[in-house]
């Protein structure tokens, strides 16, 4: 039997999405940091260099970078080689605007902490206009 985890946070953009987790414990950017052409993170000693974001849930604890984030974010949305949503620790501006131009649902403040309880490749299902998330662990 699979087992199932409930995490309860906060809605930042609406939305109901389910795919498989892309964890990193640290900040991403995307100007910079990940190729809109692939959806492949780029940032030279980053922990997901090489990953690709494209159809995965991004789990991290929050943005960093500059303001054209938040057009790389929605390109990358429109070309499908981006994220399809954002779970983070603690949501910022730019991200945020990203998420809203591309209609990407955004959960922050999760409990249990998502870092700590998701694994890149477990499947979730995000329920932003709840502020939920179920995790499936994977096998």
């Amino acid at each position: 039997m699979d087992k199932t985890i409930k995490l309860i946070g906060r809605k930042v953009v609406g939305g109901k999405v389910c795919g498989e987790a892309l964890v990193s414990k640290v900040p991403v950017t995307f100007v910079g940091g990940a190729d809109p052409i692939t959806g492949i993170l780029t940032e030279v000693g980053h922990p997901l260099q090489g990953c690709s974001l494209a159809g995965k849930i991004l789990v991290y604890p929050t943005g960093k970078g500059s303001t054209g984030s938040s057009y790389r974010i929605y390109d990358m949305a429109m070309r499908k080689t981006g994220p399809i949503a954002f779970l983070q620790i603690k949501a910022e501006p730019v991200a945020t605007i990203g998420a809203i131009m591309a209609g990407m649902p955004v959960v922050d403040s999760l409990e249990p902490n998502p870092i700590e309880t998701i694994e890149t490749g477990d499947f979730l299902e995000v329920d932003a206009d709840a502020g939920t998330v179920l995790v499936t662990k994977k096998k």
